[in-house]
């Protein structure tokens, strides 16, 4: 079985131990759910092999995500050296679903590319949050940004994982432990 998002089709992984396929997002509802101004946690890898893992804001355009940072943060000094990352975005609640992507990023920097209009998306997307009355905050927000020694970084996703945790019911063996102790 397959879906398309962005223009790529994917495979749906089938779990073969309880013979039914993972709840995945629509494509519909993972477009509204990568509009959603919630955080990401980016995992990137120290010199010595272990992940390490930061709390994030990202912006999806085209079946990529765009992330800024600054030079001396060491999540990106990590991305410097090895750029394999994996982003996982999850909510809660009303909308309750769970993203994760692996890929490789790309470094960008000024004056070779102009980061400033993707990070403007970024403050108007977090601090904004649609508002209008939200303006003057994302305009003091964008100005401390300018302040700051930044660089921005392109997330290409080799793998995704797009899980509907509304309609999730957990693996069989869990449901069957949970069960048994309601028992």
């Amino acid at each position: 079985m397959f879906w398309s998002f962005d223009g790529v089709t994917y495979r749906l992984t089938k779990l073969k131990k309880i013979g039914i396929e993972m709840p995945r997002m629509s494509p519909e509802l993972l477009t509204r759910f990568l509009d959603l101004p919630i955080p990401g946690v980016i995992a990137t890898l120290r010199k010595n092999g272990l992940p390490y893992t930061v709390p994030i804001w990202w912006l999806h355009e085209d079946g990529e995500f765009w992330i800024t940072g600054t030079h001396s943060r060491i999540w990106c000094k990590q991305l410097k050296n090895d750029t394999r990352a994996s982003l996982c975005i999850e909510n809660g609640g009303d909308f309750s679903g769970h993203v994760g992507v692996d890929g490789t990023v790309e470094l960008f920097t000024e004056p070779e590319f102009d980061i400033w209009p993707i990070s403007r998306r970024l403050a108007e997307k977090y601090v904004g949050r649609g508002d209008p009355n939200n303006d003057e905050a994302v305009e003091a927000f964008f100005a401390n940004m300018k302040t700051e020694p930044r660089l921005l970084y392109k997330l290409v996703p080799t793998v995704w994982r797009a899980i509907d945790m509304s309609v999730y019911q957990g693996k069989r063996a869990d449901r069957e432990y949970q069960a048994q102790r309601e028992n």
